[in-house]
């Protein structure tokens, strides 16, 4: 079995996944059409010849404007099953997808409106495709705490179908401290947590997000290796990092893929994980990631594995289950190096 069909049938868990991110130039152009929204642009063509990204706030700018077709439950729906059809091509055996109601809520879409949606495609997913998910609820750094506490108050009653909490947007100028209060009220709750952190800001926002946040995972991350005692400690204690190396590259965090530090870190034992982020917008959903990472550094199987099995261990699914796709990956690496 050669490498890229090896990468294809590999079992994969993705657990950084914005799921406005998914929204492709195509369903773009279809959803204005259905709910009247005007485009700044003719064609999806026009819109994909766009997406040339200088750092996160010009992704932001873009991907903020996007979100505006999304109007009723049905566009949630419709968003979610085709990222989940996605995941069935590219053999994502199970997801934890963030989702940013201040995104809609913001602009007076019903919090209620969103999380149905995109829940109601979820089950349908486990039901039709066999892919298990988790959902996690972040809020927008760049937006003060009492939109965060708000957006938390809207949240309990929906604790059935909402995972844990994270925190995502701009990082530069929004460090993790804005927002310890509001993370201590929701693991109260009994939420887990995540945050973005060590993307384009510092290796602090990493120390302070494990420390004021107590997250139990963190987003990005790649910015640790300016701390080596730091990578020491995520590795002895197995702390995840959801790493997205198309994203990384495509808004400058690393020039190039070969340049990319997420080998090195799977090679200093840290719990390092491949994700897609915004796929629609970074060109490549998790085949695409892997391959990327595969095509610029020399990986063995075992350790293109090892992606899954670190992602297994840092889901937020129960023990039996971790179990049941630990064993999934191990049968496949049986067949494929048989």
């Amino acid at each position: 079995m050669n490498q890229t069909t090896f990468i294809q049938q590999l079992p994969k868990v993705e657990l950084h996944l914005h799921i406005e991110g998914t929204l492709e130039p195509e369903m773009m152009f279809e959803l204005a059409q259905r709910n009247q929204i005007a485009l700044p642009f003719n064609t999806p063509e026009a819109v994909r010849a766009a997406y040339q990204f200088s750092n996160l706030q010009s992704f932001l700018d873009t991907y903020y404007q996007g979100a505006r077709v999304l109007i009723h439950e049905q566009d949630f729906y419709d968003l979610t099953w085709a990222y989940l059809l996605r995941c069935q091509a590219d053999n994502v055996i199970h997801t934890e997808i963030f989702f940013d109601p201040q995104t809609h809520t913001e602009r007076g879409i019903a919090f209620d409106t969103v999380l149905n949606g995109i829940d109601r495609a979820l089950r349908d997913g486990r039901e039709q495709l066999g892919i298990s998910s988790h959902l996690i609820m972040c809020f927008l750094r760049h937006l003060d705490e009492d939109s965060a506490f708000d957006t938390l108050r809207m949240v309990l009653p929906h604790k059935d179908k909402i995972v844990a909490v994270g925190l995502d947007s701009s990082e530069l100028g929004h460090p993790p401290e804005k927002f310890e209060r509001v993370f201590q009220e929701a693991i109260g709750h009994g939420f887990l947590t995540v945050a973005h952190a060590g993307e384009e800001g510092p290796v602090e926002n990493i120390h302070n997000s494990l420390e004021l946040l107590s997250i139990s995972r963190i987003d990005h991350g790649v910015r640790c290796v300016d701390d080596s005692a730091l990578v020491e400690k995520l590795a002895q204690r197995r702390v995840p990092l959801t790493v997205c190396p198309l994203s990384n590259t495509k808004l400058k965090v690393f020039d190039h893929m070969d340049r990319h530090n997420i080998v090195e870190l799977l090679r200093r034992n840290v719990c390092v994980t491949i994700n897609s982020d915004d796929p629609a917008y970074f060109g490549g959903y998790m085949t695409d990631n892997f391959q990327a990472v595969a095509n610029s550094h020399a990986l063995t199987p075992q350790e293109l594995a090892q992606f899954t099995l670190n992602a297994i261990e840092a889901s937020f699914i129960d023990d039996a289950h971790k179990q049941r796709l630990t064993r999934q990956v191990q049968d496949f690496m049986h067949q494929a190096l048989a």
